[in-house]
């Protein structure tokens, strides 16, 4: 029964990720966001951002599709480092990648981790909570109100819990650390508060959330870490790394180079072209 109801919830996840394609492919969703972060950044003409444009819109609507109807799978996944790689048993096998099982093993003390709109993202919360590790990750709230209970009470939650928190203020998130809690923020977005600290993302001028430096400059000692998932045929890969920054170097500087390299990786799988990112520095281009 439970192999039919997997194979029904990827069937699923098949028809939903196609038709979204089709729907925001068709009504240009985001389309001239990303012609124009894509004409200030690489350069690119119309017609070669266009061929970026469908492969970005294939890999989001396919990961939407897998959060929506498989996020089930992530939250039986097992809780020992030790019992990785995990075959599944329906062709998938969840893997840690080389040199990440210590680190994971350290982030269940607690720390900073910071993430992107890149690849499967909201995949890893739930992946991270099954290994024991006490992820509370900072997201604006969905509107309408009925919407980010449903999205926080089942698809970021596990065994009943949400990992999702609103904390309304830096001291809020100190406490967090303090109580040794992994403090997860999505940091590869414009920050247009008047506190917002100046930057570098991939070779042009922006704002950045002073969340981040904030938080370092007062627990200096907290570590810092990066996770992010890589798929290949059958199988997935968690990686981790714990980031050392240097004394005066900033967070989000050393933030930003990591995510510039994952980009020219593979620049389809930054979700961050679909957000005016530069729009504080630069608003004319949007």
């Amino acid at each position: 029964m439970e192999f039919l109801s997997r194979t029904f919830r990827a069937a699923c996840a098949f028809v939903f990720e196609k038709a979204a394609f089709a729907l925001l492919y068709t009504t240009r969703w985001k389309r001239k966001v990303v012609l124009a972060n894509r004409s200030l950044t690489q350069g690119e003409s119309n017609v070669e951002s266009e061929r970026f444009y469908r492969q970005m819109l294939k890999n989001l609507t396919r990961h939407a599709a897998d959060i929506i109807f498989l996020f089930r799978d992530y939250k039986k996944l097992p809780q020992d480092t030790a019992e990785y790689p995990f075959q599944d048993g329906h062709g998938f096998t969840y893997a840690l990648a080389e040199g990440s099982a210590p680190v994971l093993q350290k982030m269940r003390q607690g720390g900073i981790f910071l993430t992107a709109h890149y690849g499967n993202y909201e995949a890893i919360g739930p992946w991270l909570c099954r290994l024991g590790i006490p992820l509370k990750a900072s997201y604006i709230p969905l509107k309408p109100a009925w919407l980010n209970r449903l999205v926080e009470n089942r698809m970021r939650a596990v065994d009943g819990k949400s990992y999702a928190v609103n904390a309304k203020t830096p001291r809020e998130f100190l406490r967090l650390l303090d109580e040794r809690q992994l403090f997860c923020l999505l940091s590869d977005q414009d920050s247009r508060i008047p506190s917002a600290g100046k930057g570098t993302f991939l070779g042009k001028a922006v704002h950045v959330n002073p969340l981040p430096d904030f938080l370092y400059r007062h627990r200096p000692d907290a570590p810092l870490y990066i996770c992010w998932m890589e798929e290949q045929p059958g199988r997935k890969l968690l990686h981790a790394e714990e980031i050392p920054v240097a004394p005066d170097a900033k967070v989000m500087d050393t933030f930003n180079r990591w995510l510039e390299n994952r980009i020219a990786e593979n620049p389809a799988l930054w979700y961050g072209w679909t957000h005016r990112r530069f729009y504080s520095c630069k608003p004319e281009i949007y």
